[in-house]
């Protein structure tokens, strides 16, 4: 009897389980509970077999002095606990590098023009089942190969099963969804099994091995061991996700779907074929992170944080907002301006009128809008948004073409005006779908509430963000201060304009941050009203903006080419410090 085997545990693998915790805690949801405790139950009880045949046949063994004892099916209980912590540490790992993909614009259609992704699941198969012929092989010979070929007989059926599943995904994802996860994880527990085996810790019998060493201390059958259990489990969350992210896109193929599903519904969603699969949505949220990476560095940072459907439909909507804006601003006249705002006030009146047909919104879409802003008209979640909002950001882009005579922000009450339709409008619709997609205990007076505490919050953000701005508008002949306020200040429009970094105006801007923070305060307590799964992510969203009204209320900050930037590992920071906090 001996502890060396769990002594192993204590100083190499649950440290990093302990870390991995912390630092995905803040992010951890009920479907990330279930998806690790799916991959970890189906490792164990798969994994229990194979060992315990090891076992008993000699292939490796475990001196008696350095286990505490105590087996299951012959194999000690260390080794049980270690299948455990192996597939945890890497499916957290897993999580925490794939975070920030947008995963399901990484599915592919079936098209001609994709057909070489046919042979690459072709090649794939062959050699997996070469792979499996050639350890049978090594097994019946009973000689130095039979390890090895232990090894590939159990796991090749697997990911041979894994791939034809899922190797569009598996082949079309970043390297850090896909090679990273492995690679760490393979190349910690190689140096961890050095260690081990040069203890003797355990064991592998002389006749089975080939005698090979990867480095001095590694047998080559172990370093194949531990690559191999880190690919089946990085491919099982692989094929989860994919299996997700056909769930959650494609609401024709799977409407409502439940936010945790059953093994059942992720199969059916898995064995889907790719010639049903939406092109045009998939183009569409292609279309809508490319936008959101241009546009938004903070609310892509935040966008990571949130959970799969919401991160759609909110990418979605983002991507709306954005098209509209920029149909209007990059206008060559006014009245070409004025015109996209009508056709986007006819795009509402189509996709909200009961007797309007799709394929007549269609039509009308294409007939009025540049190919490359369909995608955002055409994928909007209506279904799940009223109308009015989406009237009144309309309404607030009528309000910046006044700009082309004089500012209408003539008071605080106009700035308030305007800030809630170019920005409340949009919080309200995330809160909106938030409340669509998760059940809350609110009653909806009290979610009407919520909502009402988002608009004020997307009011502080546009504060913000004209604080921000105040040089950059000035260029283009704009400045959304009241001009109330710059008589206050003994300024005259054009004085704003012609010296937006006046004294005066630096004044202004803190008076308006100030307005900011305050509406803030007043609105932020309302988040923790939200439904579990979107309340993190809506923190990390605002915090990530308000960091820049923080940092341009710091004493002899310089505004830099005309705006204030907060560094990325600031960003990160913030974002780290949101999703640890509890409850104001």
């Amino acid at each position: 009897m001996g502890f060396d085997y769990a002594i192993v545990h204590v100083k190499y693998t649950i440290p990093p389980a302990v870390l991995l915790t912390l630092l995905y805690r803040p992010l951890f949801t009920k479907l990330d509970v279930f998806k690790v405790s799916f991959l970890v139950t189906v490792a164990v009880l798969a994994t229990l077999p194979w060992d315990s045949y090891l076992i008993r046949n000699r292939i490796w063994s475990y001196p008696s002095h350095v286990i505490a004892g105590p087996t299951f099916l012959d194999i000690p209980l260390e080794e049980v606990f270690f299948f455990f912590i192996q597939t945890y540490n890497t499916s957290l790992l897993y999580l925490i590098l794939s975070k920030p993909t947008f995963q399901p614009v990484f599915l592919r259609p079936a098209r001609s023009s994709q057909m070489p992704w046919k042979y690459h699941r072709i090649a794939g198969q062959l050699f997996l089942l070469g792979a499996t012929l050639w350890g049978w092989r090594r097994v019946h010979e009973n000689g130095c190969g039979t390890y090895t070929g232990l090894i590939v007989v159990w796991a090749a059926p697997i990911v041979l099963l894994q791939w034809t599943l899922a190797y569009q995904f598996i082949l079309g994802l970043p390297l850090t969804n896909t090679i990273l996860p492995i690679a760490l994880p393979t190349i910690y527990l190689w140096a961890v099994d050095t260690l081990a085996l040069r203890r003797g810790t355990w064991v592998i019998s002389a006749d089975t091995k080939y005698g090979v060493n990867l480095w001095d201390g590694l047998e080559i059958e172990e370093a194949l061991f531990f690559l191999v259990t880190n690919t089946l489990i990085v491919f099982g969350q692989l094929a989860f996700d994919n299996a997700l992210a056909v769930l959650y896109t494609f609401p024709t193929l799977f409407p409502n779907p439940p936010n945790l599903p059953s093994p059942a519904t992720l199969m059916r969603a898995l064995l889907t074929s790719p010639t049903k699969y939406d092109g045009a949505r998939l183009a569409g949220l292609q279309d809508a992170v490319q936008r959101l990476k241009r546009k938004s560095r903070s609310f892509y940072l935040a966008s990571s944080t949130f959970p799969g459907p919401l991160r759609t439909d909110l990418l979605l909507l983002y991507s709306f907002c954005r098209v509209a804006d920029d149909l209007v601003d990059n206008a060559a006249t006014a009245e070409e301006a004025k015109e996209w705002i009508s056709k986007l006030h006819e795009f509402l009146d189509n996709v909200y009128s009961d007797s309007k047909s799709s394929r007549s919104s269609m039509a009308t879409i294409h007939a009025y809008f540049p190919p490359n802003t369909r995608s955002a008209l055409v994928q909007l979640p209506v279904a799940k948004l009223p109308r009015q909002p989406l009237q009144d950001l309309l309404r607030g882009f009528e309000m910046d073409l006044a700009f082309n005579n004089l500012s209408p922000i003539n008071s605080e009450g106009d700035l308030r005006l305007y800030s809630e339709r170019v920005a409340g409008t949009v919080a309200q619709m995330c809160i909106q779908l938030v409340f669509h997609l998760y059940p809350s205990t609110l009653t909806p007076s009290k979610q009407r509430k919520v909502v009402d505490a988002g608009n004020r919050m997307g009011i502080a953000l546009q504060y913000v963000n004209i604080a921000r701005d105040i040089s950059v508008d000035a260029h283009i002949g704009r400045v959304y201060l009241p001009l109330d306020w710059l008589r206050e200040h003994g300024l005259t429009y054009k004085e704003a304009l012609e010296h937006p970094s006046d004294a005066r105006m630096e004044r202004l801007r803190t008076r308006l941050l100030e307005n900011a923070f305050s509406l803030y305060e007043g609105a932020r307590a309302a988040i923790e009203s939200l439904p579990v799964e979107a309340r993190g992510p809506i923190r990390v969203a605002v915090e990530s903006y308000m960091e820049i009204g923080r940092t341009l209320r710091k004493e002899g900050y310089t505004v830099k080419a005309g705006r204030a930037t907060v560094p990325k590992w600031r960003r990160l920071m913030v974002a780290w410090k949101t999703l640890n906090r509890r409850t104001d």
